[in-house]
């Protein structure tokens, strides 16, 4: 598996919803697979929802969401196979089983912790973002160290 660190400067940081939006269009745009971006902060969910609808005002990423804690429903279920969703961007805060694309990972956790909580989930790629504090850096530092660990392949950009 393919791991990418992403590491947000200042001004990126202060657009993350921006800057989430721009590299999910750019993964679309580059790769036919399905595309998970994991949150675990029901505020950023529901902001990149709204966010991912109206990224300009000529289009908009079809996403759909895993689960919606604020509404106490789920829009899908998270035993339903990815081959059963039919858009493109899903978000939430677990894997669904048999996932097998690209992960945008916007939590503390090492995508491994999502993956043995499902069944046959393998992503080929996994998008680990940054922020330039302390504690985002730390938790990165931590990830990266894991996945090492796991012999994942291992770039990391600043951006």
């Amino acid at each position: 598996m393919k791991i990418s660190f992403y590491v947000l400067s200042e001004s990126k940081a202060q657009d993350f919803l921006g800057f989430i939006c721009q590299l999910t269009q750019t993964a679309l745009n580059k790769s036919a697979q399905s595309l998970l971006i994991l949150i675990e902060d029901e505020t950023l969910l529901a902001n990149l929802d709204t966010a991912l609808w109206s990224q300009d005002s000529t289009s908009f990423i079809p996403h759909q969401c895993l689960s919606d804690n604020d509404h106490k429903s789920t829009d899908v279920d998270s035993n339903i196979a990815t081959s059963e969703v039919s858009v493109p961007v899903l978000l939430g805060n677990h894997m669904p089983a048999d996932f097998n694309g690209i992960v945008i990972n916007t939590t503390t956790r090492p995508v491994n912790d999502f993956m043995a909580a499902t069944n046959n989930s393998k992503p080929s790629r996994v998008l680990e973002l940054i922020r330039p504090d302390a504690t985002s850096t730390q938790e990165g530092r931590n990830k990266y160290k894991a996945y090492q660990q796991l012999g994942y392949d291992l770039t990391h950009f600043k951006v």
